[in-house]
């Protein structure tokens, strides 16, 4: 089972430590669960390892550049869509850039709100076409506008939730395992022993009302659907 919308991993890789810390703490505003690292080895090291949606990378880190991993995601077939980032503003440089296999290129400085689009554009690219609009048993997620509701009463969540719900509508009523909400909706961050999957499902249970529709299946996992 793979992400949808916003349930998606992304790797922020830039030496610029502030703006690479406010890109992740926006798109993690989105749901999205997002590591950061701010040298090109560090970033090599995580892309080895973890599988991202996405991979918004600084052509000129110290180490290993944007331009390096870029060849490795790509000589390694990984699924991972690039995103390089730069201040070099040039045709030539652009060219440059889209010839080593990115998927997409932008400009320093930049809009966020054009960076996340791009972000999101990328990620649907990078797996099976997934509607944006989810529904089941009154439950309505609209992932592009990031709203919530059932039987028509809109619901407060928070973007963790959000992610966890919207991994659990995308089941379609199968269990869906702990470890695998925490894989799909944390980032690297996330401590496998940490209650915070069991928290989330549990504030999520109760915003959802009545009759409950989130059930535990004890030592497996978690099921959206009736009883």
């Amino acid at each position: 089972m793979r992400r949808g919308g916003t349930d998606m991993r992304v790797l922020v890789a830039d030496d610029e430590r502030l703006l690479a810390d406010t890109v992740a703490d926006g798109l993690r505003r989105l749901a999205m669960a997002v590591d950061v690292c701010h040298d090109g080895d560090a970033a090599l090291e995580r892309l080895s390892v973890n599988r991202y949606d996405v991979a918004v990378l600084d052509r000129d880190m110290p180490g290993r550049t944007g331009d390096d991993l870029c060849r490795y995601v790509i000589s390694s077939g990984l699924e991972t869509r690039v995103l390089l980032l730069t201040a070099a503003a040039g045709i030539r440089d652009r060219v440059d850039g889209l010839s080593l296999g990115a998927d997409d290129y932008l400009t320093k400085p930049f809009a966020f709100a054009e960076l996340v689009a791009r972000v999101q554009a990328l990620a649907r690219r990078s797996r099976a076409a997934a509607p944006p609009v989810l529904e089941q048993d009154g439950i309505v997620l609209d992932v592009p506008r990031h709203s919530a509701s059932r039987d028509g009463a809109l619901l407060n969540l928070t973007p963790k939730e959000f992610a966890v719900l919207e991994v659990l509508l995308r089941a379609r009523g199968e269990v869906v395992s702990a470890e695998q909400l925490l894989e799909q909706a944390w980032d690297e961050h996330a401590d496998p022993f940490t209650n915070a999957v069991r928290v989330a499902v549990m504030t999520l249970r109760r915003k959802l009302g009545e009759p409950p529709v989130l059930h535990t299946v004890p030592r497996v996992g978690y099921r959206l659907g009736a009883a």
